[in-house]
Parts: C-alpha cells; structure tokens; sequence
C-alpha cells in the first residue's frame, strides 16, 4: 500500500510542556493517536530531545576520487562507553531564518577550511524518531582535496576538528570494518558509493 495512511487529524496532543532547557531542549509530549485497527491508543507519555536541525556534507574531489572527512570529540560516544573521537562528514545545525544550502557552505569553511565549487542536496532524513525531532539534510559538495588539511573549528564553540582526505575506496572500507561509526558519514559515504560514477562524469564532464 502507499500512500498515508493518516492524517494530522489522527494525533491528539493532550499536553506539551518544557521540561529542560539548556544547551539542548526536552519537550514532555502527553498524547494519543489512532490505531491501524482503527481506533485510539491509551495515554502516551514521551520526552522528545529537541536539538534543531542540521546539514551534513560529503566532501567530494572528482578529480582525484577523493573524500575529505572530519575527527572530533563527541560526548555522546563517551557516555555510550564508544570511542570518543568519531571519524565524521562535515555537519552543523541550522540556526532561525538560515537557508540550508548556506549553512552547508559556511560549516564546510568552519570545520574543513574549503570552499565547495559545486554542490548538490540529496535528501534528508530523521536521526532518531523515537525520541528526537532533529532532521537532517545531506549534502555532497565538490572540493579540491589538494587543499585540504590542518585543524578547524570555532574555538568559541569548544571545537577542535581534524580534517584529512583518503582515497574513497578507503573511506567506505572503514564503514565496513567498523572505523567510521556515526550514521550520518554511513550514509553519506553509501550513497558515494553508489552515484559515484554519475558523479564524477556530471562534475568533470563540465
């Protein structure tokens, strides 16, 4: 079957209230939607973590068939008892009143010190649905892989980010063998993988 199967008007939001704000928000949901048997559920109590939303960009060189990834520290490995430096694309959260195109081009500047010279959305897609309303929208940018190197990131913000450029093969053997871990660069290096000769012919053939 395709198509939804439901409509605005199957959710009832009974109560909503902001349990925690700091650097992130939790919203307390209390709510009920219909069944697929056609009836409503019971009372759902849910915390959603609201963390905005962001971009992810694949760094892509055509030219030499190359990616330019990211390292950084992130707490949330750590808390999972992960290996806290994590081997990412570039990312950044979408601020009120920012196109997400731009924010794509300013957090390459940020985090890898380049500028794309061509760029292309892929889609976008929910990170956790669960349990948080952050959405993410994937990019995949052209670079000169050449120019690429050293340590980025806003030291305001608490940054430090390492960004190196590998042969593309290498970067989806380290999402085999288990090195690179966050979905996001999964994915992204995934889809490389597969429009990769498409790419390259619409990129270079220019």
């Amino acid at each position: 079957m395709t198509g939804p199967r439901f409509s605005a008007d199957d959710v009832q939001i009974l109560d909503k209230d902001t349990v925690f704000k700091g650097y992130f928000q939790i919203d307390r949901y209390r709510l009920r939607h219909r069944t697929f048997a056609g009836g409503w559920t019971q009372d759902i109590v849910r915390e959603i973590f609201e963390r905005g939303h962001a971009v992810v960009v694949m760094l892509y060189d055509p030219a030499l068939d190359k990616v330019a990834l990211i390292e950084q520290f992130r707490p949330g490995a750590l808390a999972a008892g992960w290996y806290p430096w994590l081997i990412e694309c570039v990312a950044g959260i979408i601020e009120p009143g920012e196109h997400p195109d731009a924010v794509a081009r300013r957090e390459t500047r940020e985090e890898a010190g380049t500028e794309p010279t061509d760029m292309i959305e892929i889609g976008a897609y929910l990170v956790t649905a669960g349990g948080s309303s952050e959405s993410c929208r994937l990019y995949c940018a052209r670079i000169d892989a050449a120019t690429v190197d050293g340590i980025h990131g806003l030291e305001h913000e608490g940054e430090d980010i390492r960004v190196f450029t590998i042969p593309t093969e290498d970067a989806y053997a380290m999402t085999k063998d288990g090195r690179i871990n966050n979905g996001m660069a999964v994915l992204a290096i995934q889809w490389l993988m597969l429009e990769r000769d498409g790419l390259r012919k619409r990129w270079l053939n220019r």
